[in-house]
Parts: structure tokens; C-alpha cells; sequence
């Protein structure tokens, strides 16, 4: 499909040069891509959800290589498999219900019919092969010299193998529609995800508290944002997230809205946490054990919480939440960043150069990404309510199937 690998294609390059970032966009444009396909997708007659679940996770795992950074790719492509299985069971189960019922009526009216004077010929006939035939119409079997035709039964054949072909391609057709519908659910999802988390900020956060934040996490902004407009009087220290300082645009943004805020180093944020009565935080990742995957100092603003016994909340949207075990995620889940929002290396060449000259050359490390353990999280509040890290598995369940976790690994098999 000559349009389908064009959309993808261009994708692909989209993500492998970091031109769509942010796990709300992605996730968007994820899902929108992934219903283009089902609607463009040829499926043929009979396992049509296969055929489609195979061409789903073929894209899915470009997807995932061009960007294994964005979880919220993999994330989205797993639960549009998801979404396949489910319908494709749905539609299985209607129609052993619709056959099962069909059944049922024709029994009842083959009983109908033995008790109905004015029956057609054709039924009569059907009705004879049941009863024990009268030694007066062996009689009369006998004598009849001409040989009987199937042709009814010729009839009945090709009527019910053409009946068959029909349903099977009205299910595929009703399978290709309510997979994108239910994709359509999901885009609505991802669109409203901020709204819901933030309807739940008036029960976290109360009067004349100290709310401390990090990073420029518009789920978070939106949560702080809500709990002013409902009258509630609180303050916002918010750390300055070196080295790109995303912590400054927020702050000015939750002045412009009317928030009390307070801008401290990162480096303060151990002095000040004893004063904050909450940390909010927004995440780029939720692992199936409950841990994040955050910005970085965020795994020290979640020590200092944890040391001080102030509660570490997670925002974040159901798209974020990913079925895999952080297994190494310091390594296989980061993003190293240019040294260059580190240091100049005009003022530090000199030391690179010594460092060259003695064997030990200076390595300057800039991740993008810190992880939070779960035993560091005290609540991760989604777009479907707040819930214990532990209590992750279960949602997994609920929105991933365990055969779609290693997307590449089927695509081996």
C-alpha cells in the first residue's frame, strides 16, 4: 500500500529528527496514524484481525526504533492492538450469540410449521425426510421409474456458501469500523487528559499549602491552575530545572495566571522541601512497576521528599503509562543531551586538553531523563483517578494485552 508507507515514512523521519516531541503529541499523532492505516488497510475475508494486528505491529515496531526514547509510541501501537483483539472477540461473540439464536427460531418454526395446515411445498417436502415414510407411498416409490434431482439441494448449497462469503465480509467490514471508532475514543482521550486530571486537584490540594514542582510539565500546570480557579489560596515553589531551566517559563506562566510562585535553585530544593507540605510533578514515562520516568533532578527532589516524609505526587495521563519493566533504565530509557547546555567548550578546552595529554579525557554526561523507584511515589493520580504505584499492574491489564508487550520479538517470530 503505496499510501500507507508514505504516511508512515514521513512519520518515521518526523520522529528520528525530533521534530515531534512531548508524549501528549505523540501520542496523538500516533493513534491518528495508526487509524489512517486501518482505514486504508486491505483485509481480506477471513482472518482479517490477524492481517491487521500483523500490519499494525509491523509499523509499530518502525515506529518504536526511530524513537525509543518517546515511550508513549509504543505505548499507543500496543493499545491499538488492544482495541483490534477486543473488537474481533466482540464481533466473535455476537455472532455465535446471533447464530445460536437463529438456530433456536428455525427449530421453532420447523415445530410451527408441522401444526400449520397452509405450509409450502417446499417445507412439506423438508418435513417428509423426517417422518417414517407409509407403506403406501413406498408402494408408489417404488413403481416411480424416474430418477429424483438435487437440484434443490444444489440450490440450498450455493445459496448458503454465497450467505457465508456476505457475512464474513460484513464482519470485516463492521471490524474495520469499530476499530476506528474506538480509536476515535482514544484521540478524544488523549485531547481531554489534562481536564480530567485536573477536575481531581481540589481533593490534593487545600488551603495556605506550599506546592514544590519541577520542570515544565503542562499536566501539572494545568492540575496547579484548576485548584486556583476553585479559590484555593496556596503557593508554588518551583525549581529551576538546570540546564535548560524549563523551571522559569513555568513559573512565569503560573504568575500570569495568578499563582503565588517562588523560583529556587535546584540545589535548594533539599533546604526548602522541609517547608513544602506536597511535591507535583508532571512525567514523561509510568513503568508496569509503578516507577517514572522524569526529568532530570527529579529522582533528588523524590529523595529529599522521601527524607523529609512529603508527599511525592505523579500526574499523568494514561497514555504515558507503559507495560515495560525498567530494567536498565539509566541506559536503555535516557536521552543523552549535547554537552554543549553543560559548557562552553572555549572556557574548559584547556582542561579537556590536560585531560587528553594525561590518559583520563574529561566526559561530560547531560542526560535528558532521571527514574524514580515506586517506593519514592505516594500517588500517581491519572486521567481515571489516583492510584498506589502498585496498583499499575492492574490497569495494564486493562488496556495492553500481554501478547503485544515485545513488539519486536513477534515481528521474529
Amino acid at each position: 500500500m503505496p499510501d500507507i508507507e508514505r504516511l508512515v515514512n514521513d512519520f518515521v523521519a518526523k520522529l528520528s529528527k525530533r521534530k515531534v516531541e512531548g508524549s501528549q503529541a505523540t501520542s496523538r499523532l500516533t493513534a491518528e496514524l495508526l487509524r489512517s492505516v486501518v482505514s486504508l488497510q486491505r483485509l481480506p475475508p477471513t482472518n482479517s484481525a490477524a492481517v491487521l494486528i500483523e500490519a499494525v505491529r509491523g509499523i509499530g515496531v518502525k515506529l518504536v526504533a526511530a524513537n525509543p526514547v518517546e515511550l508513549a509510541v509504543g505505548n499507543i501501537v500496543r493499545r491499538v492492538l488492544h482495541i483490534i483483539r477486543e473488537e474481533d472477540l466482540s464481533l466473535l461473540t455476537s455472532k455465535t450469540s446471533d447464530l445460536d439464536l437463529s438456530a433456536a427460531s428455525d427449530d421453532e418454526r420447523t415445530i410451527d410449521q408441522d401444526y400449520d395446515p397452509t405450509q409450502s411445498a417446499a417445507a412439506a417436502a423438508a418435513k417428509s425426510f423426517l417422518r417414517p415414510p407409509s407403506l403406501h407411498a413406498l408402494l408408489e416409490n417404488m413403481s416411480d421409474k424416474a430418477v429424483p434431482t438435487n437440484n434443490y439441494t444444489s440450490s440450498s448449497g450455493g445459496d448458503t456458501e454465497e450467505k457465508s462469503k456476505a457475512d464474513k465480509l460484513a464482519r470485516t467490514r463492521k471490524l474495520k469500523h469499530d476499530v476506528i471508532e474506538a480509536i476515535n475514543i482514544l484521540i478524544e482521550d488523549i485531547d481531554t487528559s489534562h481536564e480530567l486530571i485536573a477536575e481531581q486537584a481540589v481533593e490534593h490540594i487545600h488551603q495556605n499549602e506550599v506546592i514544590l514542582t519541577l520542570g515544565s510539565s503542562r499536566t501539572a500546570f494545568e492540575f496547579l491552575c484548576a485548584a486556583k480557579e476553585k479559590k484555593r489560596s496556596f503557593r508554588v515553589v518551583v525549581a529551576e530545572g538546570a540546564p535548560r531551566y524549563q523551571g522559569h517559563a513555568l513559573a512565569k506562566e503560573l504568575v500570569s495566571r495568578g499563582l503565588q510562585t517562588i523560583v529556587v535553585t535546584d540545589s535548594a530544593v533539599f533546604a526548602m522541601i522541609s517547608r513544602v507540605n506536597m511535591v507535583i510533578v508532571g512525567v514523561h514515562a509510568v513503568m508496569a512497576n509503578g516507577g517514572v520516568i522524569a526529568p532530570v533532578g527529579m529522582n533528588m527532589v523524590a529523595l529529599a521528599a522521601q527524607k523529609h516524609a512529603v508527599p511525592f505526587v505523579v500526574v499523568a495521563g494514561i497514555h504515558k503509562l507503559c507495560p515495560s519493566y525498567p530494567h536498565n533504565p539509566e541506559v536503555c530509557l535516557n536521552d543523552m543531551r549535547s554537552p554543549a547546555e553543560l559548557l562552553e567548550f572555549g572556557r574548559f578546552s584547556n582542561c579537556m586538553e590536560f585531560g587528553m595529554d594525561s590518559g583520563a579525557p574529561l566526559q561530560v554526561v547531560n542526560p535528558a531523563f532521571d527514574y524514580v523507584a515506586p517506593e519514592l511515589v505516594s500517588l500517581l493520580i491519572t486521567d481515571i483517578g489516583g492510584h498506589n504505584p502498585s496498583y499499575m499492574y492492574r490497569l495494564i491489564s486493562d488496556y495492553y494485552s500481554a501478547d503485544d508487550f515485545d513488539l519486536q520479538g513477534r515481528i521474529h517470530k
